[in-house]
């Protein structure tokens, strides 16, 4: 809004309203009056004002800070009469002192008050406006120069405002709020006019620290330096670099002119160390950093020049269990690492340590070979077996090599943290895998049988599974056969149940293998060749004696 003379006459009319609405009952007038009688208790003193009238002062407008009087019964004092009550004046030597600093003020400033700013109180409003007192001195700021909603709550609000007219004739001081608000405002767009001008850098004073950066002043205009800009490492906390009244130099890097926003920016003065970075490093390359943060998920290390690079957890080392990278670097180490990725559009360095370091499964390979028997530790248990470390590589423990017995699995009878001795079964170094076995170390069942049974035995078993191509049949100390489908006859398939006793005669027994073969059907051809064999024993006793019986 410009200030124009029609403003003026606004402000002239609206100073009019004020002063009449100070004079509504009588026109106020200073007189030199006397004390006659101070009454202490009341709190007052009687001042006779002439015409044989005394008015009545409150003490607290003549005391000293100390609580002392200034006058005493007798002194001359000027007071001002603001009217009657009870036929008794009103009278104040407080709006005496006020007049008279504001006549000083309208003195030491009625020829050069453009540029003056006050800081004040609103005291009153009226009909026409605002009364706003400074240093004892009233302030007129008429309803149109304000500049915010009027309301019962008003008086007693602190505002800042510019002056704009001086009456020395009517001894009044005009006062626009709206007015500084627009200086301000065309101040403020001069100064952005100028930050955005391409390359112009300037220094500020940080006026506020938050979580996600800086407030910082500029020539007046609040603009903010978000944790991002602060420096090339990238997100940092400001309140570790910073605090409130340090001198900053920033350079203007965006505003938006609907929310007012002024974003500035104190790495866009500095020289990007990612130039240097980008044409001095290439992924593969060796350097020495120093780890300067560590989190759950990995370390940050400091190359120098505010550069930074990651290290994830999963290449801090070979070993897959690892939990908290503290276990392994500390704060302030100077390690070397290996640049696996260097990102040029978001600035971002990956490095791993461990690819420095000998793979352990090479170091494996060099030491141990399949058929080794060794000792490892239990690390994990899992539906399918157990792994477990051994000299710093993990193997497989499959459940179906834990133990001979079929239902047992790993974590039946191991637990994390175990030692168990293993045999290495297989190494595969295409896909860097271990395969292990525990049972080959026990005496096998199968083989513990063939020392006491022989092929063409006859054994008793409960039938344990019908398949579709034979049935399974449990015999002693937990060992499995298997009856094939051909080798049931003469029993009828279909009329055998799980848990039923069945006899028949060993005809396999593969200790290589594991494997142990029964058939019904070689039993009955025994049973039925023992019975041929009697028959025959029967048949040539009888020849004999026949025989026998002739030579007689």
């Amino acid at each position: 809004m410009a200030f124009d003379n029609e403003s003026f006459e606004e402000e002239e009319n609206f100073a009019e309203m004020f002063a009449a609405s100070e004079k509504q009952q009588e026109t106020s007038r200073i007189v030199e009056g006397e004390i006659v009688e101070i009454q202490e208790e009341e709190n007052r003193a009687l001042v006779g004002v002439g015409d044989k009238l005394e008015g009545i002062l409150s003490l607290d407008e003549i005391r000293n800070p100390d609580g002392k009087l200034k006058f005493n019964a007798g002194d001359k004092i000027k007071v001002m009469v603001m009217g009657y009550y009870n036929e008794r004046p009103k009278i104040s030597y407080k709006k005496v002192l006020e007049q008279q600093k504001t006549i000083d003020f309208i003195d030491a400033h009625k020829d050069n008050f453009e540029e003056l700013i006050i800081d004040g109180i609103i005291t009153k409003k009226n009909r026409g406006g605002y009364v706003v007192e400074a240093d004892d001195v009233a302030f007129f700021m008429p309803r149109s120069l304000a500049a915010f909603k009027d309301t019962d709550d008003v008086v007693g609000r602190k505002i800042k405002a510019q002056v704009v007219k001086i009456d020395p004739a009517e001894n009044s001081i005009i006062v626009s709020r709206r007015k500084l608000f627009n200086e301000e405002r065309k101040k403020k767009k001069e100064v952005i006019d100028q930050l955005m001008e391409s390359g112009t850098i300037v220094e500020g004073t940080i006026k506020k620290i938050t979580s996600y950066g800086m407030f910082v002043d500029v020539g007046g205009v609040d603009g903010l330096v978000h944790y991002n800009e602060i420096s090339y490492k990238g997100p940092v906390n400001p309140s570790k670099l910073y605090k409130d009244g340090d001198v900053v130099t920033v350079k203007a890097i965006g505003y938006d002119k609907d929310k007012r926003h002024l974003s500035l920016s104190i790495k866009a003065v500095q020289s990007d160390p990612w130039a240097e970075v980008e044409s001095e490093l290439d992924e593969g390359d060796t350097i020495t950093v120093t780890v300067s943060n560590i989190e759950a998920y990995g370390v940050f290390v400091d190359l120098g020049n505010d550069i930074e690079g990651f290290l994830h957890i999963s290449e801090i080392t070979w070993n897959k269990n690892v939990k908290n990278p503290n276990d392994y670097l500390t704060v302030g180490q100077e390690i070397d690492v290996e640049v696996i990725e260097i990102n040029s559009k978001t600035h971002k360095l990956r490095v791993s340590l461990k690819r420095l370091l000998a793979k352990p499964f090479d170091e494996f390979m060099k030491s141990h070979k399949e058929g080794d028997i060794v000792k490892g530790t239990v690390t994990s248990l899992t539906d399918f077996g157990a792994f477990v470390r051994i000299d710093g590589v993990e193997g497989l423990l499959h459940n179906q090599d834990i133990s001979w017995d079929k239902n047992v699995k790993c974590r039946d009878i191991l637990k994390s943290g175990d030692e168990v001795e293993v045999k290495i079964a297989k190494i595969s170094p295409e896909d860097q895998k271990i395969s292990l076995n525990r049972k080959a170390l026990l005496e096998s069942p199968i083989d513990k049988f063939a020392t006491t049974h022989k092929l063409n035995s006859v054994v008793t078993g409960t039938i344990r599974d019908i398949k579709d191509f034979g049935v399974f049949v449990s015999l002693e100390d937990g060992v499995d056969a298997l009856i094939r489908d051909e080798d049931l006859s003469p029993l009828v398939k279909e009329e055998l149940e799980v848990g039923q006793k069945i006899e028949a005669a060993i005809a396999v027994i593969d200790t290589r293998r594991d494997r142990i073969r029964l058939s019904v059907k070689k039993l009955d051809y025994i049973k039925n060749q023992a019975l041929l064999d009697e028959i025959n024993d029967n048949q040539s006793h009888s020849l004999g004696d026949l025989i026998k019986d002739k030579f007689k």
